[in-house]
């Protein structure tokens, strides 16, 4: 075994898991523990491919597939280096929306549209809303990005009256219920653990069955009515949720 199968474990060809995927994990494994340090070089390509065994096509997958992710930078002529994004702490207890978080972090919010529509309450959301069954809502789909780094699939469905128009939401869905007076004031959130499928995996840059958060949002205005149901879809590397408990009465 050498040094460097040593540093980062064995990769096993009779896995069902392709070689270049396992190398992908045992890489993101390494950073996370520390081994490579944020603006780390890593082994040459040639390196990792003779030490632990493996063609330099699937050194090269694997690369590939971290720097997507935004693990990974390549600098021509001086090789692959560790550029980490930090991850994001989440309060629980505050009522924030993605893009104050985002800014208040030193980070530049923005986000790619995959659908909105207008249409007619489903049941469950009816339910879960509070609304009548007809209760007329629009429906937002977005993929959300801090910097140019994918951080969560969002889907919202926001009672029709509490928006100006379906147009009304551009880089802010809470800009926009605030300007039509219906920001939100207090909110029930749920977490949940899940595996991402291959289409959330492909679209947050990350492996299918990879961990991610699910956060369900119920949002409700000052007049106790609920305006908001949202679900959002976190990469569970680059998130955090925090909360600050204290001890009851006694």
């Amino acid at each position: 075994m050498t040094a460097l199968s040593k540093l980062l474990g064995q990769l096993d060809p009779a896995s069902a898991q392709p070689l270049y995927m396992q190398l992908q994990r045992t890489l993101r494994e390494a950073i996370d523990r520390g081994v490579f340090a944020l603006d780390d070089a890593l082994p040459s390509e040639r390196q990792l491919a003779a030490e632990l065994g493996i063609s330099r096509i699937t050194v090269r997958k694997a690369i590939d597939a971290l720097t997507a992710e935004g693990l990974l930078v390549s600098r021509q002529g001086s090789g692959n280096f560790v550029a980490v994004q930090a991850r994001i702490d989440k309060n629980f207890a505050t009522l924030t929306s993605f893009s104050e978080d985002m800014r208040s972090r030193g980070h530049t919010p923005r986000s790619e549209w995959l659908k909105r529509s207008a249409g007619v309450v489903m049941p469950d959301e009816a339910m879960k809303l509070g609304v009548s069954p007809g209760t007329q809502v629009f429906r937002f789909h977005r993929l959300r990005f801090a910097d140019d780094n994918p951080m969560a699939i969002e889907s919202a469905t926001v009672v029709a009256t509490a928006l100006r128009s379906l147009d009304a939401v551009q880089d802010s869905l809470y800009v926009a219920l605030e300007q039509a007076g219906h920001r939100p004031v207090r909110a029930l959130q749920r977490l949940s653990a899940v595996l991402l499928d291959d289409e959330q995996a492909s679209l947050l840059r990350t492996e299918p069955d990879a961990a991610g958060l699910l956060v369900e949002r119920i949002g409700f205005g000052r007049d106790g009515r609920a305006i908001e149901l949202s679900h959002s879809v976190y990469r569970g590397d680059t998130y955090d949720f925090v909360a600050e408990l204290s001890a009851g009465p006694g």
